[in-house]
């Protein structure tokens, strides 16, 4: 399905807290965007991630991790159950978006539009697993993707990358 958009700042999102987010807040910025799930074998990687965060976020990057239970039901829970979880045991501050689908009829916009303009392995657009990351830069362009075994503090030098751009 084709989505017609020029970037990622097009596109909103409910918080987990329920308040409804437009992408465009986060004009300016490099973004990593993350499906995730809580009781996923890769749900360690809440810890770099957030490590990312903290030592990039004055300098104007910012990770959103969106929940899917679509991957084996590892993300049962409703948004304060995550909320809770996440903070709880990663101390997560980033940005934490309510549940969505992210392959599928019922795939969130912003995730048909990542798909679309970096396709996975082989050019597929579906998402795998949890903890599939996109790479966004200032100017709200899909610059990469990156699979779920890739561990996100491999990801930081092309992050400083695009920060020094």
């Amino acid at each position: 399905m084709k989505v017609d958009a020029g970037s990622v700042y097009e596109f909103s999102a409910p918080l987990l807290d329920g308040r409804s987010v437009s992408l465009a807040d986060f004009k300016g910025r490099v973004l990593l965007i993350v499906n995730t799930a809580s009781k996923c074998g890769f749900t360690p990687q809440y810890a770099a991630l957030e490590e990312l965060y903290r030592a990039r976020r004055d300098r104007g990057f910012a990770v959103l991790g969106f929940p899917s239970n679509q991957f084996g039901a590892q993300e049962p829970g409703g948004a304060e159950e995550i909320a809770a979880f996440c903070q709880r045991n990663y101390g997560v501050s980033f940005p934490m978006f309510a549940k969505i689908d992210v392959n599928g009829p019922a795939a969130h916009p912003l995730f048909q539009y990542l798909k679309e303009k970096r396709p996975g392995l082989f050019g597929s657009e579906r998402i795998k697993w949890n903890f599939t990351k996109f790479l966004v830069d200032r100017t709200g362009k899909v610059v990469d993707r990156f699979a779920p075994a890739t561990k996100p503090q491999e990801i930081a030098g092309r992050i400083e990358e695009l920060l020094s751009n």
